[in-house]
């Protein structure tokens, strides 16, 4: 399964980074791919993803997940 999801306030491969690390975390996570260009967050997971456990990862990272692309 895919998701591309909104993520306002990164701006540099730390910031990816650190995105990146917390949404991994998460169950059945199998990769992350943020493009710091236009703040979209593709994820691929096993099975699906809530919007809301998305969302906590990308705030524990520090950033906000303002909502789902497609």
């Amino acid at each position: 399964m895919e998701t591309v999801y909104e993520v306002k306030g990164m701006t540099c491969g730390h910031c990816a980074g650190s995105v990146t690390q917390e949404i991994s975390a998460l169950p059945g996570v199998e990769n992350v791919d943020v493009a710091l260009e236009t703040g979209e967050v593709t994820v691929k997971s096993a099975a699906a993803l809530t919007v809301d456990q998305v969302r906590e990862a990308v705030d524990e990272a520090g950033y906000e997940l303002v909502g789902v692309a497609r």
